[in-house]
């Protein structure tokens, strides 16, 4: 599915803030805060850059998208009710046993996923497999992978990172959610991270560096990334819980569900 302008983006967002309250309320678990900040970034990637047919999700050609901060699920299975691949009914059993919708992205239960999130830092290096997976097939479809800066604490992510320009492997993205909160406080406070920016540049990756609310500069940067000849690092600044002023920038809803009053809040200003 492919939306017209960016206001239909921003609607298409919209809606899938709204899914994401009310799978995490309904559960009374998840992780509302991560999954709110990225949702803007989902709703343009699957909108209208994405190489991706929901009638058929399991189109060989298709482009992959890597989860790799799993535990941000509500935001993919919104994304996927938005396009038409899960149904009201699948977001309903969010967290239960039996649901398509488990707490992380996992791809044996899920059409459309296409990668299985456990501990946190392994994406990046699924998707460099991803993508060398395509050259070797000779396939154009592209890897976009979305890591959390927590996340980037992980060692891991920093040996794919070099591996990728070291390989030449260009038709890969990866695109960081600075949302600055973690599990525990913010980032800085648990393990600093620093310039993230220089960090993937120095590496060899192009940088783009982008306010992760602000749809034109989003559409723009995934456009510009598949068009780059070295692969491409979009770090967005971002707002953990972006949309319920209760969760905004509130290490608490990193991974905590609202209750019945903050429910009615929540929705009422995302109305």
């Amino acid at each position: 599915m492919t939306y017209g302008n960016l206001s239909d983006l921003e609607e298409s967002a919209k809606r899938c803030r709204r899914r994401i309250i009310d799978m995490v309320y309904t559960a009374q678990s998840g992780h509302p805060g991560g999954s709110l900040s990225c949702i803007d970034i989902l709703a343009a990637l699957y909108g209208k850059t994405m190489r991706f047919d929901p009638h058929n999700p399991d189109w060989h050609d298709r482009d992959r998208f890597i989860m790799s901060k799993g535990h941000a699920s509500p935001a993919v299975y919104s994304v996927l009710r938005e396009i038409g691949v899960l149904s009201d009914e699948d977001l309903s059993g969010f967290r239960s046993m039996g649901s398509v919708c488990q707490g992380h992205v996992d791809r044996k239960w899920t059409r459309g996923v296409d990668f299985s999130a456990g501990s946190l830092g392994m994406g990046l290096s699924f998707g460099l497999g991803s993508a060398l997976a395509a050259r070797l097939d000779g396939s154009d479809r592209h890897t976009w992978v979305l890591l959390g800066d927590g996340e980037i604490q992980e060692g891991q992510v920093w040996e794919a990172a070099m591996a990728v320009p070291h390989l030449d492997v260009v038709n890969i993205t990866a695109i960081v959610d600075r949302n600055r909160i973690q599990n525990d406080n913010f980032v800085s406070e648990q393990m600093g991270v620093g310039d993230v920016s220089a960090k993937f540049a120095s590496f060899g990756w192009n940088i783009i560096e982008i306010d992760g609310h602000h749809m034109p500069s989003i559409v723009n940067a995934l456009d510009r990334s598949r068009e780059s000849s070295v692969p491409t690092a979009i770090v967005a600044a971002t707002v953990k819980g972006k949309g319920v002023s209760f969760m905004e920038d509130n290490p608490a809803f990193h991974g905590a569900a609202p209750n019945k009053t903050q429910y009615v809040t929540a929705m009422e200003e995302l109305r």
